[in-house]
């Protein structure tokens, strides 16, 4: 079942989420950016949540829990103005920064500084803004609401690239819909981003399965089931705030997400759904400046038993951590651009061992103009982990819906809204068997036999006419042609630049009279 139409409820965190963006106007001009600024709400709508939790606990049990220490809480902000609230401020954050790393606190305030230089923002921004709030009250899933606006808007900061952290909350709910996560389910995301599919699992699961949920199971669903990694810290303490914000975790409690890079290490836990959106592009590398002040660029290699494929391709990486980060039986829906599904050598073995080794049912073809990254073609697999029966190959048939071809988007212009991905769920029968499916004009079925038959087993599969594809509402436009030339010709530089200085690097050859 999809979204529908805005409830009053979206009006009103619409209604929260302006008021929010109208300080962030104010303090941009100031000098922050969104992102910053979203960044400094996070800060103080923890402490101010702290607050709310450590009263009520208070007026129940006649004990104030020590969430913030003492004298370095939401009070001891809200009695300060002047120079001594941005300095007071900072002693917050720095003291709240030594927390526990592996705690709601440490993680949300690793690295913490003020970014609003002027105290009289600051204190507007505590008083008649954030402690006029109730944060934890019962409708507190309105209050992420209005967050994820602020995190949507953030995204548009091109400057920053927060965009490549935030994936379209339509394609979100869409695949969330059709993947029917339970309550028994063991939920991760290895690229969590702002945390956007553990939050929607956790809200379809509260939505169909509440009633049936026992105290336990509630608290286990809050505090362990659902969990994800986050290479870059900033983000981190963006997704813990966002799932705190939809009843999400503990404030006082381990962190649901972790600041680390998932490809390090083999999975610790395993997961009975993995939803992801791994970062686009190609190959992970690692600036470093020497002495002389040169970059260099180093490729990054994941030397691990699990893997079967060793690269430096981010996309192959990720895909086979999920493989191993995936129960027996477990399913998952990741997001991937259009060179996994073609491109060969690493991509080929990978493809092959997806055909074979797991369950490959069904690929979604994206339409270009959803996501921030410009430019993007990208699919999303879904396949399950199943174990193999005398060396047959797991993936009998493989289902295609092409949403891409005759489909135009644009971010500002025509965004991707949740209607339109209406005819996807219905057509993919969550719930019931795929040998239930019909054909259409969009949604095809092909074998193993067919698949393998292919030039390099190429998956990116199109079966439209040609009258549909020079339709000239599906042609790209030459503006995003022209950036994709440009993108391909600074990637193209950046090698060279790179075989340039190794060339230089290296002692010249020995002569005959140097021998």
């Amino acid at each position: 079942m999809t979204r529908a139409f805005p409830t009053q409820t979206d009006k009103k965190a619409n209604r929260l989420a302006a008021k929010l963006w109208e300080y962030c106007n104010v303090l941009r001009d100031s000098g922050l950016s969104t992102a910053e600024f979203v960044e400094q709400l996070t800060y103080l709508i923890f402490l101010k949540m702290a607050d709310e939790i450590a009263i009520d606990r208070f007026i129940e049990t006649k004990e104030r829990p020590d969430i913030a220490p003492a004298g370095y809480d939401w009070k001891s902000l809200t009695e300060k103005t002047g120079p001594d609230l941005g300095d007071h401020y900072r002693m917050v954050l720095a003291e709240l920064a030594m927390e526990d790393p592996a705690t709601t606190v440490g993680t949300l305030f690793a690295g913490s500084q003020n970014r609003i230089s002027n105290d009289d923002l600051l204190r507007k921004l505590i008083v008649n803004l954030i402690d006029t709030v109730d944060w934890t009250g019962r409708d507190i899933g309105l209050k992420g609401d209005a967050f994820e606006v602020l995190l949507a808007r953030s995204a548009e900061d091109t400057k920053t690239g927060a965009g490549q952290f935030f994936t379209p909350r339509p394609l979100v709910n869409a695949i969330v819909d059709v993947m029917q996560p339970r309550p028994t389910d063991t939920i991760a995301d290895p690229a969590c981003g702002t945390g956007g599919f553990l939050i929607a699992s956790h809200r379809y699961i509260l939505e169909h399965h509440f009633q049936e949920l026992s105290p336990k199971e509630f608290r286990a669903l809050r505090s362990g089931r659902i969990w994800g990694q986050e290479l870059v810290q900033n983000t981190v303490r963006l997704a813990v705030m966002n799932m705190l914000l939809h009843g999400l975790g503990s404030i006082a409690g381990k962190s649901l997400v972790v600041a680390e890079d998932a490809l390090l290490n083999q999975p610790s836990r395993h997961a009975s759904l993995v939803l992801a959106h791994p970062p686009f592009g190609k190959t992970a590398a690692i600036t470093t400046v020497d002495r002389n002040g040169m970059t260099e660029k180093e490729d990054v290699r994941y030397p691990r038993n699990d893997f079967r494929i060793t690269t430096t391709n981010k996309q192959i990486n990720f895909l086979q951590h999920i493989m191993s980060l995936m129960d027996m039986n477990g399913r998952a829906a990741v997001i991937v651009p259009d060179n996994v599904l073609f491109e060969s050598g690493a991509c080929l073995t990978l493809r092959r061992r997806l055909l074979d080794d797991f369950d490959l049912h069904t690929i979604l073809r994206l339409p270009t103009g959803i996501f921030y990254a410009s430019g993007v073609k990208a699919n999303v697999l879904f396949f399950n982990k199943k174990p193999s029966i005398g060396g047959k190959p797991n993936t009998s048939k493989l289902w295609v819906y092409d949403f891409r071809t005759g489909m135009q988007f644009s971010l500002k212009q025509k965004p991707l809204q949740q209607a339109d991905l209406t005819e996807f769920v219905e057509a993919y029968l969550p719930g019931r068997p795929r040998t239930d499916r019909v054909e259409t004009e969009h949604f095809r079925c092909f074998s193993y036999d067919e698949l393998i038959a292919r030039d390099h087993a190429n998956l990116d599969i199109v079966w439209e006419n040609d009258s549909a594809l020079d339709d000239i509402h599906s042609a790209t436009p030459p503006g995003l042609i022209a950036r994709e030339i440009i993108e391909n010709l600074e990637t193209a530089l950046e090698q060279f630049v790179s075989v340039a200085e190794e060339l230089d690097s290296e002692p010249p050859p020995r002569t005959d009279m140097q021998q």
